[in-house]
């Protein structure tokens, strides 16, 4: 626990740790946001946060709280809670906020007709779309479709779009298969009882330490955390490995080729081996790993796996729930990687606000509802998404985490090399990806103790994998940002 004594030291060095607050503290996109962290209770969360807390325990588990919001009183790139304390938040709701708290021009479309219409009549988009879908949807989550999957269906969460491009896929490559023949009567009455050949005896190949999800299809890809899978019953679906690279890259560049080679290795002969019981119709693959302890591989990896991929007629999904939107300075990640053949599916949601996945036209459904539910998409998170597309174009928000990114890299990078950074920011990874920056902290205690050490100073971030600090910054997180957030690094680290 962060104690009032730890607090109370940690805010003393604070106030001589000043090397990086050189640039303004105003922020160029929004002004009336706090100026610096603000933390009035002797630890976070306060007392009124864990009293808010228990009354929610009444009815829903609150053992994941972090502290409770007031988002009434939250702004751009800081998050209040209920004990009055304002935290610089470079979480953003577990990478999913993109153009800050309360936002004017969402707070705007809000109190429009077309806003309150939508959100007072919603449709089962599959049956009953309104007059204006079509253009919510090309103004929006259309103009920013990544190349070569210009159609989209839309789903409500991460893990309902990765469970719908399965399903796509899983569809596409039985229809390739049987070419213009209809469904044969023993496919019909099979399917209803779970067997073969209606119901195929397919696979989607996934990695170890990914995420992708947490209802049944997604969650059999899954293999980032015990606690997330044990007691689930999951498909019998195979997992290679990812290639862990070495870090410092330049350090380690045979050493790295290396490990990729070998797992493109095993990535090939996975899928020839399962031929002969469950064929993979799918691979999926996180351009990073995130909640798997933000995993990097290099463009030619993944440009060698959609080689692979094609060569053996299997469907390549992209997952990027949580790279989408331009954390990593390209609005999608995969951009970086300058494929000659695009990906058969992208999946997105997180900070799109909307959700669902991207795909070709050649893997859209051979017939009505098969790929349906109810509400197939959210009219009102649409209409968001449509807004911070918007805003992201005009403001140059993606271009902005670029070049943040580049110098908040370079900065821990600096403070990696310090004698009270070194022992404690380990592989630092994530040099050219934009904010989308994370390090490795000597054991998990150290890192859980580095991430509750920068809440008491006013900072609110997170970690991922076994032992990996993870950035998460808004696209409105400005170099002033980055200044504070690496004057309470230098503060923590010298007192770990």
């Amino acid at each position: 626990m962060f104690t009032n004594r730890t607090s109370t030291a940690l805010k003393r060095t604070a106030s001589t740790a000043r090397r990086y607050l050189a640039t303004p503290a105003s922020s160029t996109f929004f002004k009336d946001e706090p100026s610096a962290p603000k933390v009035v209770t002797d630890s976070v969360p306060g007392p009124k946060s864990k009293a808010a807390s228990e009354k929610i325990a009444q009815f829903q588990d609150n053992r994941t709280h972090v502290l409770v919001a007031d988002y009434a009183k939250s702004k751009g790139n800081y998050i209040a809670d209920v004990d009055g304390n304002q935290l610089l938040d470079v979480f953003a709701q577990i990478a999913s906020i993109p153009i800050g708290y309360n936002s004017p021009e969402l707070l705007a479309l809000a109190k429009t007709d077309e806003f309150a219409i939508a959100a007072m009549n919603r449709p089962a988009l599959g049956m009953f779309p309104s007059a204006e879908w079509a253009e919510t949807i090309n103004s929006g989550l259309l103009s920013v479709a990544p190349k070569g999957v210009p159609h989209l269906f839309t789903q409500m969460c991460g893990s309902c779009s990765v469970e719908g491009a399965l399903k796509a896929a899983f569809m596409a490559y039985r229809a390739r298969e049987r070419g213009d023949a209809e469904f044969s009567p023993e496919e019909l009455s099979s399917c209803m009882k779970n067997e073969a050949p209606g119901s195929p005896e397919l696979s989607v190949l996934s990695f170890k330490s990914a995420f992708h999800g947490r209802l049944f299809g997604s969650l059999s890809l899954t293999r980032s955390k015990a606690i997330h899978k044990v007691d689930i019953p999951s498909f019998d679906w195979p997992a290679v490995t990812f290639p862990l690279l070495k870090y410092p890259l330049a350090d380690y560049a045979a050493e790295n080729a290396e490990t990729e080679a070998r797992a493109l290795e095993e990535v090939e002969k996975t899928i020839i081996e399962w031929k002969k019981k469950k064929p993979v119709a799918a691979l999926i693959v996180e351009p990073v790993q995130s909640e798997g302890g933000d995993n990097h591989a290099s463009p030619g990896f993944f440009k060698a796996l959609r080689t692979l991929t094609r060569e053996h007629g299997v469907f390549f999904i992209v997952d990027e729930v949580q790279t989408g939107v331009g954390a990593t300075g390209s609005f999608w990640a995969h951009d970086k990687w300058n494929l000659k053949n695009p990906p058969d599916f992208v999946t997105f949601s997180k900070k799109m606000q909307a959700a669902g996945f991207y795909h070709a036209p050649t893997t859209r459904a051979s017939a009505p509802y098969r790929n349906f539910n109810t509400w197939m998409g959210d009219p009102v998170r649409a209409l968001q998404a449509r807004e911070m597309i918007k805003v992201i174009k005009r403001d140059n928000l993606v271009e902005n985490t670029s070049q943040v990114g580049d110098y908040l890299y370079d900065a821990i990078a600096n403070l990696a090399k310090t004698p009270a950074g070194h022992p404690h920011i380990l592989n630092l990874r994530g040099k050219d990806s934009g904010t989308f920056i994370s390090f490795d902290c000597e054991t998990a205690e150290v890192r859980d103790k580095f991430v509750r050490d920068m809440r008491g100073l006013g900072v609110n971030m997170g970690g991922c994998g076994e032992r990996a600090v993870r950035l998460r910054p808004m696209l409105v997180f400005e170099k002033h940002h980055a200044d504070i957030l690496l004057d309470k690094m230098e503060t923590v680290v010298k007192g770990l």
